[in-house]
């Protein structure tokens, strides 16, 4: 199969607007790198929406759960990678995408799940709603007769390290989160992106498959903090807090009530030893390592330092 044909037709990235670690704008930069054509679903035309634009992508604006805004965005288009924010919505969102895909005839449906499906059944869950979603939209996918291959990353690196714990590493000098002595391996958002870049790339070896995505360690958050200590040049210490006034200082911020019970489990399996798990995924996928926590905390050194004073 000649690069001509093989990029003929767009391939569909929704969530691309996202924000958390933006695995989805990472996606679309990479496969247009790559020479494909990409269509960027977003929710709502905002700067988000012209910067991928810029990047060269075709945007449609539409709602995950809307038949019609489905088809919109997945006619015409031969691949797709389905990743989608914490919500309620998600399974429904993730059959409604489902449904259209196989009535277009896609070839691949890459899915973006996590970690903790791969020790849910069908007898056991977590008590995580969004945990549930996940395993339920892997059962339906597995039902369509698609061909899907499922991504199920760890913890993002950008979301309990940057976006959840930045604040207090820049104003106090502490890495401030819930989770006891627990061992955690995060990885970056970036790399997740890499490695679904390489899966819709060339599809074919990996239809049926499932990765799972783990960082560079599995370690404390004692020596996290020494890291981010060395990274910046000052002093980091971990202080563990309990979960439940973790998750109600978030909630002071505005966390919606769905997302707030996710982050809590999360946090719990943690400390029940849950995340403390490393795979060799990621090298299989890339031939190379994951993202370090030092290299990690370099890259974004800016959002955990403050700004220095005007003489």
């Amino acid at each position: 199969m000649t690069n001509h044909t093989k990029h003929d037709k767009p391939v569909l990235v929704t969530g691309a607007a996202g924000e958390v670690g933006a695995i989805g704008r990472h996606l679309t930069a990479m496969l247009l790198a790559k020479g494909h054509k990409v269509r960027a679903l977003v929710r709502r035309e905002d700067a988000r929406a012209d910067a991928l634009r810029k990047l060269g992508a075709e945007v449609v604006q539409g709602d995950l759960a809307d038949l019609a805004s489905m088809h919109r965005a997945i006619e015409g288009c031969a691949r797709i990678y389905f990743g989608m924010s914490i919500s309620a919505a998600y399974l429904e969102a993730s059959v409604n995408v489902a449904a259209v895909a196989r009535h277009h005839g896609v070839e691949v449906l890459v899915n973006m799940s996590q970690m903790t499906v791969s020790e849910m059944s069908i007898d056991e869950t977590t008590s995580s709603p969004q945990h549930k979603l996940h395993w339920l939209a892997e059962q339906v996918l597995a039902w369509s007769g698609l061909p899907v291959v499922n991504v199920r990353p760890t913890v993002l690196l950008e979301g309990f390290f940057l976006r959840l714990a930045a604040e207090g590493v820049k104003e106090r000098d502490e890495l401030v989160l819930p989770l006891a002595d627990a061992r955690t391996s995060p990885i970056s958002a970036v790399d997740v992106a890499h490695a679904v870049s390489l899966i819709l790339d060339n599809p074919a070896p990996h239809i049926g498959q499932v990765y799972n995505l783990t960082g560079f360690e599995s370690n404390r958050l004692e020596h996290y903090a020494r890291i981010f200590s060395d990274a910046l040049g000052r002093t980091i210490a971990y202080r563990d807090v309990p979960v439940a006034a973790w998750i109600e200082k978030l909630r002071q911020l505005g966390v919606p009530g769905h997302l707030l019970s996710h982050l809590g489990v999360m946090a719990e399996l943690h400390q029940q030893g849950r995340y403390d798990r490393m795979t060799d995924d990621f090298f299989k996928l890339t031939g190379q390592a994951p993202t370090s926590m030092r290299t990690f905390v370099e890259r974004n050194a800016a959002a955990f330092t403050k700004p220095a004073r005007a003489a």
